[in-house]
């Protein structure tokens, strides 16, 4: 096996003293050097110690800095025989930038999370005071507590979609929603039409039921009613997994006739809708009003999933499905095998929240308004090239770089401490390099700073990286 010196590694990698953390740094250049060619694969890597002592670094940085590329797959170590560069398998998921964790010193723009809304602390309070009325039972609803569901039906009833609570199935989020839809659905060899770009976890999850994937392009403009009807025609879909309300991550709405038509095409191709509508009330301007999607279809054809993720917040983890109440027990009975039901505290929260969603809707409306405009205007100002279309709802910017790899300008802007969501995350096979998503779920200021430091990286690469100010350290 062919070996590396210290010296030849650190003229390969070269990291600015600056960068910080300088472990993840160092990290990154290696790994892009791996991908890059410069450092073959299957080449043994120099020892921590020698590695440390040629960079003037201590050898706890060297030791966290391959620490990182064997969780990623980029190097591979047995005690007594070094370690030498790998590539990683392609279903491994520890690469995966969702797992990044509070607390590393980075802005957070990977993930669409708006913080929680000031009724939380009342709602939580009223949950405690009813939970002990539950407690003769023995704690387990596996359609859900039916105060909840009584509340999630109303709504639905009022947006134009007549819902009894029979028909809701509570979840343990809208990520649990999405995976029980494709273990009912969904068997090995089925054609599953997605969105590009869409959700990533919602290709994870279809992925793993075996799903065979077939895309239909979406812009800010929206979608054409026709690729749609003809794609799933043509692949036989078996499942189609859609967004059409402020789409994530392009924030586009769909208009009542394209969703009446699309409902059409799917029950004439045979394909079950999947419809996602977990930014359905966050219309942020005057916006045509439009129908739950399931409005234009039967119940057996049109599957919708909610949450109350961006609504209120993520940290409670309840979702919900709407089906027709004989599919909602088929997807209880199958979810029994996952976790039996979802927390009964937390869904007690949610229907408090529930009889304030006026209030809190509209709070929320405001935050994100003002972030979306603070967003847009240090865009424009510091990076005038970069095209994008501002939502009318939703949570974020999808926005088409002049020049140069998303994935790249990720790497570099996690070196500057901000980190962001490249367009391959949102695609499939590698696609959409030319994109990035931009959440605007933060408060004002931290986006304008995570403007300031994508404009650095954009102009000196990760060898300018500067340390993350202790002042936004609480913030991230």
């Amino acid at each position: 096996m062919r070996y590396l010196s210290a010296g030849q590694l650190a003229r390969l990698v070269d990291v600015s003293p600056q960068a910080w953390p300088y472990y993840r740094a160092l990290a990154d250049a290696m790994r892009e050097a791996v991908m890059g060619g410069q450092i073959p694969v299957r080449v043994r890597m120099p020892a921590e110690r020698h590695l440390a002592q040629t960079l003037g670094v201590s050898r706890t940085t060297v030791t966290a800095a391959y620490d990182v590329l064997r969780e990623r797959g980029f190097l591979e170590s047995r005690r007594g025989s070094g370690s030498w560069t790998a590539l990683p398998d392609p279903a491994a998921t520890a690469d995966n930038p969702w797992l990044a964790v509070d607390g590393d010193g980075l802005i957070q723009l990977h993930a669409a999370a708006p913080p929680a809304p000031s009724a939380l602390r009342a709602a939580m309070l009223e949950a405690v005071d009813e939970a002990p009325r539950y407690g003769m039972g023995n704690g387990y609803h596996p359609l859900g507590l039916p105060v909840l569901r009584e509340r999630i039906a109303a709504r639905y009833t009022e947006r134009g979609l007549a819902t009894r609570p029979e028909q809701i199935l509570v979840t343990t989020g809208s990520q649990q929603a999405i995976e029980i839809a494709f273990g009912v659905c969904v068997r090995p060899g089925d054609a599953v039409l997605v969105e590009s770009p869409t959700y990533p976890h919602a290709v994870d999850s279809a992925r793993r039921h075996g799903a065979r994937l077939v895309s239909v392009g979406v812009s800010a403009g929206g979608w054409h009613e026709d690729l749609v009807s003809s794609a799933m025609r043509q692949a036989g879909a078996r499942l189609a997994y859609l967004m059409p309300d402020f789409q994530n991550p392009t924030g586009a709405l769909m208009d009542d006739g394209t969703r009446a038509a699309v409902a059409a095409a799917a029950r004439r191709a045979g394909t079950v809708l999947l419809v996602d509508e977990t930014w359905s009330e966050l219309a942020l301007e005057e916006t045509p009003r439009t129908a739950p999607m399931a409005a234009f279809g039967a119940d057996g054809d049109v599957i919708s999933i909610g949450s109350a993720s961006k609504l209120w917040w993520g940290g409670l983890r309840i979702g919900w499905i709407r089906a027709s109440a004989a599919l909602a027990r088929r997807m209880a009975l199958h979810r029994a095998s996952i976790d039996i039901a979802s927390p009964v505290l937390e869904q007690l929260v949610v229907a408090a929240l529930f009889d304030r969603l006026a209030e809190t809707a509209a709070e929320r409306r405001r935050g994100l308004l003002l972030s979306r405009d603070t967003l847009a205007a240090a865009l424009r100002e510091l990076l005038p090239a970069w095209e994008w279309t501002a939502p009318r709802g939703g949570g974020t910017l999808w926005i088409r770089l002049d020049s140069g790899s998303a994935v790249a300008l990720a790497e570099a802007a996690a070196c500057h401490g901000v980190r962001i969501a490249p367009g391959p995350w949102f695609g499939l096979e590698g696609t959409l390099d030319g994109y990035l998503r931009l959440p605007f779920t933060q408060p004002p200021q931290v986006l304008r700073e995570a403007v300031r430091r994508l404009e650095r990286a954009r102009r000196v690469g990760r060898t300018g990286a500067v340390r993350v100010p202790d002042a936004l350290s609480p913030m991230v």
